[in-house]
């Protein structure tokens, strides 16, 4: 539908409404053929309740319970942290489960849709063919990034633009004396210079260095799920094959790496070149010897070339990250959308963020299509809340102050709008951290909700393309992955455009719908995934890395 009004009403059963745009206190306001007359300001983005709100009744939000009133809220008065606290419904697993169809979006107009992409043995296409160089523990990210340094510039995988920060004058007139006020008008970016060479492997879309801080030092079970995690990015499809380096006393040993793989993928048949330094003479010839190989793994990379495939090849990551009171209303609900085409047409999506599913479980649940996932997911989430409480961060205290500033006051709030982005397909499979995608459809991967180390996840669990929500706006990217980022608000396109993708934001200005967007950005992932298109995280050299350390991270 197009959103015409100040106001919106999500769902009937909801007794909280959003502002669309900021509204003054005394304003009247017609909703549902009623008068609204506002007891506050009511800033855009943020909720005001429907109707008297006693002490403790329950407050609704996309048809959920999103939190509980702390004290008595007049009609018309805004929602906020000092009215409602978080609170949500207890959920269940029942006898039987209905059966839930994909939802039918006009999926003719489909079927036929492709995009070029690189086909690999085990019957997955990639969207890219990268080669990862990836240390099996902290001690190595020295020599990850003097291998970075050599093959990066050498091969022509250097950043194609890059900035010139000037200092000479900053150093000048602070030496003349300059006050702090001219210094911090003074002009510091004074160019930015084209450094691109022809690439000597054309279908090598690019060679990245991963590095972290694990693989030793810690608990044994995290290098257990550092290895799980390192063996899903080598599986991946978007990976070619990889340069492994490791010291060789550490916990995550190479033969701990190699039992994972052969886990996932027992006929794996990528080019993987395992680098121990302890057996070698010297730094210099073991730095030597890693770039001979990662040569060598390029040139049998080169060998493969993009071709058509379905959209039935895609696994799409769904995320979000600096996430507003729109997100909910525009950015996810379109991901929504273009995950149940993608899902209608055979291909698979993973929803992720398993702290911002809070009170949104029990429609997961009934959405699972066997009992023993739905008892899967009812198990995962209590023990990570369990988990998190004890260390004194229940999921709770999942919202950041900027969600909170920006119409995000609970978690509940947070997580109903942020499920939308799973759309309305069945749930066919339900996958603890580090596990593989391996059921066409959509998938629901634990993870916590912090960015990075859950788009970090999804890319481990299989995800070729990712898709990822913002409406504050959040620098991110993945070196497995091309990254789509998702503005909720136009605003926002507006004013970070060098690190947005695509805007959903025409739906809150009343100019699109859902299904409008959802064509457009189906689109736009198709020629991203064909290699026309470069997202703006691959442009800004965005490549983050960061392995959950299980249970100290929310």
């Amino acid at each position: 539908m197009h959103l015409k009004n100040k106001i919106l009403k999500i769902h009937p059963k909801d007794n909280i409404v959003v502002a669309l745009f900021d509204l003054k206190e005394g304003e009247i306001l017609n909703l549902e053929d009623k008068k609204i007359s506002l007891k506050t300001d009511v800033n855009k983005k943020h909720k005001f309740a429907l109707k008297n709100l006693n002490k403790g009744e329950n407050i609704y939000l996309y048809g959920v319970v999103v939190g509980k009133a702390i004290r008595p809220i007049k009609k018309g008065e805004a929602i906020n942290s000092k009215n409602i606290s978080h609170h949500t419904q207890e959920y269940y697993l029942p006898k039987n489960l209905k059966k839930i169809s994909t939802p039918n979006l006009s999926n003719n107009e489909y079927k036929n849709k492709t995009f070029d992409g690189y086909h690999r043995q085990d019957g997955k296409v990639g969207t890219e063919n990268n080669w990862l160089v990836i240390p099996l523990v902290f001690c190595q990210n020295r020599n990850i990034d003097e291998l970075k340094k050599a093959l990066l510039s050498g091969l022509g995988y250097g950043s194609s633009r890059e900035r010139v920060f000037n200092l000479d004058r900053l150093i000048s007139n602070f030496e003349a004396g300059a006050t702090k006020s001219e210094l911090l008008n003074e002009k510091v970016l004074t160019s930015e210079k084209d450094s691109s060479q022809e690439r000597l492997f054309s279908n090598v879309d690019g060679i990245y260095f991963l590095t972290h801080e694990g693989g030793c030092g810690g608990s044994k079970y995290d290098s257990v799920s550092l290895c799980n995690l390192i063996a899903g990015y080598i599986n991946n499809p978007n990976v070619a094959g990889a340069t492994i380096l490791s010291l060789g006393c550490q916990h995550a040993q190479i033969s701990l790496l190699e039992k994972s793989l052969k886990r996932i993928a027992p006929d794996f048949k990528k080019t993987i070149f395992f680098m121990e330094q302890q057996k070698s003479n010297s730094e210099e010839e073991y730095l030597a010897e890693c770039i001979k190989k990662t040569f060598i793994g390029l040139i049998e990379a080169n060998k493969i070339k993009r071709k058509p495939a379905p959209i039935s090849k895609l696994t799409l990551g769904l995320e979000c990250g600096g996430s507003d009171g729109f997100s909910g209303i525009s950015a996810n609900p379109v991901l929504g959308f273009v995950s149940d085409v993608v899902v209608g047409q055979g291909g698979s999506a993973i929803l992720s963020e398993f702290p911002e599913l809070n009170g949104v479980e029990q429609e997961l649940i009934n959405r699972c299509t066997s009992l023993e996932k739905a008892k899967k997911f009812k198990t995962l989430m209590q023990n990570y809340n369990k988990k998190a409480t004890a260390l004194g961060a229940g999921f709770d205290s999942n919202p950041s102050p900027g969600n909170i500033k920006d119409g995000l006051i609970t978690d509940a709030i947070k997580s109903a709008g942020a499920a939308k982005k799973g759309g309305t397909s069945p749930i066919v499979d339900v996958l603890d951290y580090t596990e593989q995608t391996i059921i066409p459809g959509l998938n629901l991967l634990c993870t916590p909700g912090n960015d990075v180390e859950s788009t970090t996840a999804l890319a481990g669990s299989g995800a070729n393309i990712i898709l990822f929500t913002t409406g504050l706006g959040t620098p991110t990217g993945n070196p497995a992955v091309p990254v789509v980022k998702v503005s909720s608000n136009t605003s926002l396109y507006n004013n970070m455009g060098d690190i947005i993708d695509f805007n959903t934001g025409t739906i809150i200005d009343g100019v699109s719908t859902i299904k409008d967007c959802g064509e457009k950005l189906l689109n736009f992932v198709l020629e991203v995934a064909s290699g026309r298109v470069k997202v703006c995280a691959r442009k800004l050299g965005q490549n983050d890395f960061i392995p959950w350390k299980r249970g100290m991270s929310l």
